[in-house]
């Protein structure tokens, strides 16, 4: 207690403090007071209609109703609510992304009965006082556009982490909903649907607490709390996905013929339609949760030499860390499954009571969970022998015990020919005898740590749609 006292207690409070600035700093900006009314946010593809080249012509297009078509209600934690998850006015969004995107004109068809009423307003009040003069006609529109917000998918991904330690520590929490909308361009001649897009947008929702509550000193507790919560607009996101539809809409029309760029604008058409391309290639490859399909090539060989660090646990206390290395071999069956050959070199010690220097050669299962990823984590597990060794590594001395083992790790791959891999290994000896005593209920064991290069050779073809196409 005295030590809780004299030392540790100023330490307490400076990581109590620090806590606390750290989690106060989204309050610096806190809404204590009324603001004053102002101008709409903007969204990142805002930016990108604007800077759509100029049309030709621009199209007159007419919005009917494009509506919320999903029906779903706001989640709480007692359950549903009344109110709506997706905002009503979708019809408002349509048209002012239209407007900013500069290609078309377009005119009120939503409450167009109101504008009829008016126009007969008008008339009979001038039929009064100017005989023979008629309003001009309204504008008709060469195309309508239909379509509609068609999902709205809540807890899609739900995480977090957290850590305490004496009743000290914080976590986070997140939540991803997405939003799905659909846009078609139907001519009005003919009837016929000229293009039909489809964008989506996820909507991210997050939780992040810290706090320290324990005893400083006798009848002294110190307690502290922050934390903040974020959630993206709903609105903004199905903001977001209705000008990502314009936007690729235009874009196809360009591609197809539908409508044409301004003749001084024509240089940058190839490089807007061959980024769009990419986009679209790249999103045929990412599954709903935004992640790579395919991205790279599985390797049909790995060859990885690597450092490692030891940790022996049998009948000697007092263990302490060596260093070892070694190499291993996979030679992949599959993508996702390899056969392993796993050499090492390292010490078993306890501090000044034993220590032995030991070789080991495994052969695992290998499984890795995401083969075309960068990043993939995997696990395995074998059998294989441990001895004692003399000068080199394949000098072996003494008895030759068998073991099984297992292991998870991560390899991270920037390029198609190298990776880096780190595991963690537990090595279980089927013998007691391994540091020399024979004690206890439980057979001695260790852990070992590596990190190493691995050199990827040959290539497994992911199924890409083009291959399957092939096929």
């Amino acid at each position: 207690m005295s030590f809780l006292q004299g030392r540790a207690l100023p330490w307490v409070i400076v990581s109590a403090l620090g806590w606390v600035l750290t989690g106060c700093s989204p309050y610096f900006h806190q809404p204590t007071r009324p603001r004053a009314a102002r101008l709409g946010e903007e969204t990142a593809i805002t930016t990108e209609l604007r800077r759509l080249p100029p049309a030709k012509e621009k199209v007159v297009a007419a919005v009917y109703k494009f509506r919320d078509q999903t029906g779903q209600y706001k989640q709480s934690e007692v359950g549903s609510t009344f109110s709506t998850a997706v905002s009503q006015g979708t019809t408002n969004i349509l048209l002012k992304a239209l407007e900013e995107s500069g290609w078309f004109t377009p005119i009120e068809r939503e409450n167009v009965g109101n504008l009829l009423n008016e126009r007969k307003i008008v008339r009979s009040s001038v039929a009064q006082y100017k005989d023979g003069e008629n309003l001009p006609p309204l504008l008709f529109a060469g195309v309508i556009l239909e379509g509609g917000v068609v999902s709205y998918d809540a807890n899609i991904i739900t995480g977090g982490a957290g850590l305490k330690y004496f009743a000290t520590g914080g976590s986070t929490q997140y939540r991803q909903d997405r939003v799905t909308v659909y846009l078609r361009a139907v001519a009005t001649r003919s009837g016929k649907i000229l293009k039909t897009v489809y964008t989506s947008k996820t909507i991210l929702s997050q939780s992040v607490d810290a706090g320290i509550f324990r005893y400083v000193r006798f009848k002294r507790l110190l307690e502290a709390e922050t934390g903040f919560t974020t959630n993206e607009p709903a609105q903004m996101a199905v903001t977001e996905a209705i000008e990502k539809a314009v936007h690729s809409l235009v874009i196809e029309g360009i591609r197809d013929g539908l409508w044409a760029v301004n003749d001084k604008a024509v240089a940058q058409t190839k490089p807007l339609l061959d980024a769009y391309d990419k986009e679209k290639t790249e999103m045929s490859e990412t599954d709903v949760y935004g992640v790579r399909k395919y991205p790279m090539n599985a390797p049909f060989w790995c060859l990885q030499p690597y450092g490692a660090v030891w940790r022996y646990s049998g009948d000697y206390g007092r263990r302490v860390l060596e260093t070892g290395y070694g190499a291993s071999f996979d030679f992949h069956i599959t993508p996702v499954f390899a056969l392993q050959l796993n050499g090492g070199v390292g010490t078993l010690a306890s501090r000044e009571t034993f220590r032995s220097n030991v070789s080991t050669l495994d052969a695992n299962l290998f499984f890795r969970m995401l083969p075309f990823q960068r990043t993939t984590p995997f696990f395995y597990v074998g059998a294989g022998m441990i001895s004692r060794r003399g000068n080199t590594a394949f000098e072996l001395e003494g008895s030759r015990y068998y073991k099984i083992n297992s292991g998870i790790g991560l390899q991270y791959t920037p390029a198609k020919a190298i990776s880096f891999r780190t595991t963690l290994e537990y090595a279980q000896p089927l013998t007691d005898d391994l540091d020399g005593i024979t004690a206890g209920r439980f057979n001695d064991y260790y852990l070992r740590a590596s990190l190493g290069l691995v050199l990827n050779l040959g290539r497994f073809t992911p199924p890409t749609p083009k291959n399957v196409a092939k096929k």
